[in-house]
């Protein structure tokens, strides 16, 4: 099984159930309130993992307890986290999340995901190998993202990007990409994809929520269905489809399978609370 190389943001969800987004002024009662692990690239690395890939994760924490917690909810779920730098007097990122009829609405403060730099990419990359993905993601500083996308692609690797949250300076690297997995609204900001080919990325894999998902190719695009769930909570539903996406490929699926399975894993994660807590066994996606 070829390697799935996560570089990216790790953080520490603070989620709050509410009947209501609040108005300004406003106080509200919640409920439910958890901590949970999560950021972008952790959520994708724990989905990679927990869904039977080959994960490694690069990026960078605070020196803190909730740093500490990440990566060892990271190494449970059979992550590498060799290549997860901590950094000393800034707090690791975090995530308020307010959870409103199973919608998420999200507030982020950077933390230690703004120190990711060159260097954390270079060595990550020394273990890789031609073949094995690369998956990336927004929630780190634009030019070490893009510098991390042309380094995986120059060593022959797979690359995989997930524009959240969407930003078009990410486009100037986009000839570095060979797959793109915006949401609908990601795509709109991105020019669409039409335009998003015309930067050079072969594959768009645009995910259309209930409506499942559309794989597109230049002048080709198909729609596929995803399973019907009452959602409970979409926090880290694209990240694990990500994952799973990335997990089957490395092992030698198609991607119109890969992203199949990715589908239903994130659907399940869709029925349960939280980021990570929430991604299924490979297990309960195959008997699914």
């Amino acid at each position: 099984m070829k390697k799935v190389i996560i570089v990216g943001s790790l953080n520490t969800d603070l989620v709050i159930n509410a009947p209501y987004a609040p108005q300004g002024g406003e106080t509200l009662m919640g409920s439910g309130f958890m901590i949970n692990a999560g950021g972008k690239g952790a959520n994708q690395a724990y989905a990679t993992a927990y869904l039977g890939g080959n994960a490694f994760m690069c990026g960078c924490v605070g020196d803190d307890s909730f740093g500490a917690d990440s990566i060892e909810n990271l190494k449970k779920a059979g992550v590498n986290t060799d290549y997860i730098r901590k950094i000393s007097g800034v707090p690791t990122g975090v995530a308020v999340i307010v959870v409103t009829n199973g919608e998420n609405r999200i507030i982020i403060d950077s933390g230690a995901n703004g120190y990711l730099a060159k260097d954390d990419i270079d060595r990550v990359l020394e273990v890789a190998s031609e073949g094995d993905i690369y998956l990336t993601q927004l929630e780190n500083p634009i030019d070490v993202i893009g510098y991390g996308l042309k380094k995986a692609k120059e060593k022959g690797l797979l690359t995989v990007l997930n524009p959240a949250p969407a930003n078009r300076d990410i486009l100037k690297y986009a000839a570095f990409v060979d797959i793109i997995t915006p949401n609908e609204t990601e795509s709109e900001i991105l020019g669409g994809k039409e335009a998003l080919f015309g930067y050079g990325i072969k594959t768009v894999i645009t995910t259309l929520g209930s409506k499942g998902f559309e794989i597109a190719t230049q002048g080709e695009a198909k729609t596929y269905p995803c399973i019907k769930i009452t959602p409970v909570d979409t926090t880290a539903a694209g990240d694990t489809a990500c994952g799973g996406l990335c997990a089957k490929m490395a092992g030698g699926c198609s991607i119109e399978d890969a992203m199949k399975y990715g589908s239903k894993a994130a659907s399940i994660a869709c029925t349960r609370p939280g980021a990570q807590k929430s991604v299924p066994t490979k297990e309960e996606v195959e008997a699914f």
